[in-house]
Parts: C-alpha cells; sequence; structure tokens
C-alpha cells in the first residue's frame, strides 16, 4: 500500500492560510498543490510500479476540492457581518489588482482567478450596502439587482457567448459562497450541462 501523508498541523496551517486567502493566486496555487501532491490518501496497488490510473487521480483530486470549496465557504459564513471589508472591495478600490471586463458607476465586472469554463467573469456592485448575499435583498436593492443583470449581459455580448451563457448566484455556506459581497459568476465558452448541481 502507498501512502501520501500530511501532518494534521501542517494541513490545518495550509487549510487556514487558504481560508483567508482564498482569492489570491498563491492561495490557490498552494491549495490545488496540497490537494494534488500532499493529500492524506491511502491507494491499495497490486503492482506499485504501475502508476495509480488517470481517471482514479481526477476523482480524488475532485472530491479533495469539493471538500475545500466547502470548508472555505463554511469558515467565509463566519465572518460574513464582521463588516469588514471583502477582497472584492479591495479590487474594487484597485488595491488587488483584476482583469476588468467591464465597468461603470455601480458595477464592476472583472475574471474569475479560478476559472470554471473558458469565459468567467464576476460582476459585483461597487457599494455593497448590506447586500452580502441575495437572501439579504431588500426592496432598496431592485435597481442595482437590475444593474446586475444587465451588466451580465453586456459581458455576455462583450465575451461573445451571448447565444450561451450561465449566471449563477450562490447564497450561503451550502452553496458555497466563499466572499460575502453579492456577486454573479457569467460562465460560458463552452456546453453547459443540466441539472447545474
Amino acid at each position: 500500500m502507498i501512502s501520501l501523508h500530511l501532518s494534521a498541523s501542517k494541513a490545518m496551517a495550509a487549510a487556514n492560510s487558504f481560508s483567508l486567502l482564498r482569492h489570491s493566486a498563491t492561495a490557490v496555487s498552494a491549495f490545488r498543490a496540497l490537494v494534488t501532491a500532499k493529500t492524506s490518501l491511502d491507494f491499495p496497488l497490486r503492482n506499485p510500479t504501475k502508476p495509480i490510473p488517470l481517471h482514479k487521480r481526477r476523482s480524488i483530486r475532485r472530491i479533495s476540492s469539493i471538500s475545500g470549496e466547502e470548508a472555505s465557504a463554511k469558515a467565509a459564513a463566519a465572518s460574513a457581518d464582521s463588516g469588514g471589508p471583502t477582497i472584492f472591495d479591495k479590487i474594487i478600490a484597485k488595491e488587488i489588482p483584476s482583469s476588468i471586463v467591464y465597468e461603470d458607476e455601480r458595477v464592476l465586472a472583472f475574471r474569475d482567478i479560478n476559472p470554471q469554463a473558458p469565459v468567467h467573469v464576476l460582476v459585483i456592485p461597487k457599494l455593497r450596502d448590506g447586500l452580502t448575499q441575495l437572501g439579504k435583498a431588500e426592496p432598496r436593492h431592485k435597481d442595482i439587482l437590475g444593474d446586475l443583470l444587465y451588466a451580465a449581459k453586456i459581458v455576455a455580448e462583450k465575451e461573445g457567448i451571448l447565444d450561451g451563457f450561465r449566471l449563477v448566484v450562490n447564497n450561503g455556506p451550502e452553496a458555497c459562497q466563499s466572499v460575502y459581497h453579492l456577486h454573479l459568476h457569467v460562465l460560458g465558452g463552452r456546453q453547459m450541462k443540466w441539472p447545474a448541481g
């Protein structure tokens, strides 16, 4: 039996670092390295010289990635109502660089650093105004919600995916929301599947 082991303290430190810096490129790279090379898993092999089949390695990585996303979402939910600046506030303030696709006086759209499709753009309101998630929307937010949807249409048009794209809004930890600043994911450039999952 071949085992890849990571000490509990190193795994916890990596998980804590990842949840704090989830959207930085360094954290994403560190997490990918953790998932692909350092996950504590046992693989029973009949022939130790024969490599693990690619489809089994992909399944293991996907399971590890899913559990990492869920843990990150739960950690983010714990501090969701702190009122502190989010990574999106820092992107709006140009403190963190981003690849901007569209911007007007109320909305900013930029490329996701961990794309899930050939086109993956986040659309956010520039002023959070208590709109940390869609479930917190109030009547006063109707205009900005319309602005976000219209901006998503403009993004799809600019990116050449107007004939086929998907909008995703994650709401709360059970939907794996990891940043508590309302945002729409504009996904396209490939065939989308249903059910969305």
